[in-house]
């Protein structure tokens, strides 16, 4: 086991190289860019202030890590026209974009295999405190939620295939399906108006982590504080996570209980519980385990999008849309390169809870 899974990190090399390499090529070719953006505003074609773009961009001549974007003459980018040539190229040399594509990328690559991810282009921040500022927020949601959707949806699926087509199988598979049919923010903003003053209640907060003075509390009150601001941004995401676990593990049990093995089982006399979790749960949940990593990716980045702007929380998700719009490219690398080694660790996290409910599955015996 131990070969196999430094197989699988030596395979996480090459992998994290393709992924990156394809969105810096997509990159190239995408219309406009952090120059653009900023001869725009020059030309007055955005609002913002003129003064905190243009020294943003300017500090970035030391420190900045040029991640991406064209290297086209200046007469071709749009809003250059009346502007100086040579100001355009020291614009272009504040931002990194001088140096040729392969140069950039293979720049990009080394820095970013330490950890070293630089400032961004508009915030004047090292990209790195950038991300550590968000993690605790995607954390949350992400961890919380898929533990919550799991342990919900488990035992559910498996209390729905035992008592399969009886009553309480029939209103339970109709409280799944308006889970799996209502978006996930759709949820979000009716818990807003039933209970975050909205229209009716004032029970919760719609803003941040903790509230004001947090580092103040006692161990139990930040406890306390947390969970309380965490209740209708988790309640929104399980309500529409758990529906299509709980079906796979029903749909998963009932598959395994109608086995030969299983009749086998209950003529020896072994107890339900014993048939059910000693002998069917292993092979029923291998299904539900193969979908965990998916879910937890799903769950931790893209799904917590809406939620986190319903909620204005301020986590990964919504850094990485915000960059990808404002074409700040330093995030949206960064993002990308940490979200790929997330998704490869749970992957191969994956892998190994296979063997642990199922020691028959010998992974290090089959090739890569």
């Amino acid at each position: 086991m131990l070969a196999y899974i430094l197989r699988r990190i030596a395979l996480m090399v090459p992998t994290i190289f393709g992924i990156m390499l394809i969105t810096f090529v997509i990159v190239q070719f995408a219309p406009g860019g952090p120059v653009e953006r900023v001869l725009a505003q020059l030309q007055g074609q955005n609002e913002g202030s003129l003064s905190r773009v243009t020294g943003g961009a300017g500090d970035l001549g030391g420190g900045g890590r040029s991640a991406g974007g064209g290297s086209e003459a200046s007469s071709r980018y749009r809003g250059a026209q009346g502007l100086d040539p040579a100001f355009i190229k020291k614009l272009e040399q504040q931002f990194g974009f001088d140096k040729p594509a392969p140069e950039r990328f293979a720049k990009m690559l080394w820095d970013y295999a330490t950890f070293d991810f630089g400032k961004s282009y508009f915030r004047d921040v090292s990209v790195l405190q950038l991300i550590r500022e968000r993690l605790p927020v995607s954390i949350s949601l992400g961890l919380w939620m898929t533990l919550l959707s799991y342990a919900i949806s488990i035992p559910l699926g498996i209390r729905k295939a035992v008592k399969d087509g009886s009553r309480f199988d029939l209103w339970t598979s109709s409280i799944v399906i308006v889970g799996y049919a209502i978006p996930s923010f759709l949820f979000g903003i009716a818990l807003i108006i039933l209970f975050a003053g909205g229209s009716f209640l004032q029970v919760f907060p719609i803003r941040g982590l903790t509230s004001e003075g947090w580092e103040n509390f006692t161990l139990w009150g930040k406890i306390v504080d947390y969970a309380w601001h965490m209740t209708l941004p988790l309640t929104a995401l399980v309500l529409g996570a758990f529906a299509t676990s709980t079906l796979l593990t029903k749909n998963s049990f009932l598959d395994e209980i109608r086995k030969q093995y299983v009749m086998t089982a209950r003529m020896k006399g072994l107890t339900e519980r014993r048939v059910l979790y000693g002998h069917v749960f292993r092979n029923a949940m291998l299904i539900v385990v193969a979908g965990f990593p998916g879910a937890f990716i799903s769950a931790f980045f893209a799904g917590s999008l809406l939620i986190e702007t319903i909620f204005s929380l301020d986590g990964l998700g919504l850094l990485s849309f915000t960059s990808i719009v404002g074409r700040d490219y330093p995030i949206v690398f960064a993002t990308l390169y940490i979200f790929s080694l997330m998704g490869l660790a749970v992957n191969l996290l994956s892998d190994l809870i296979y063997t642990w409910i199922d020691p028959r599955i010998d992974f290090s015996a089959r090739a890569t």
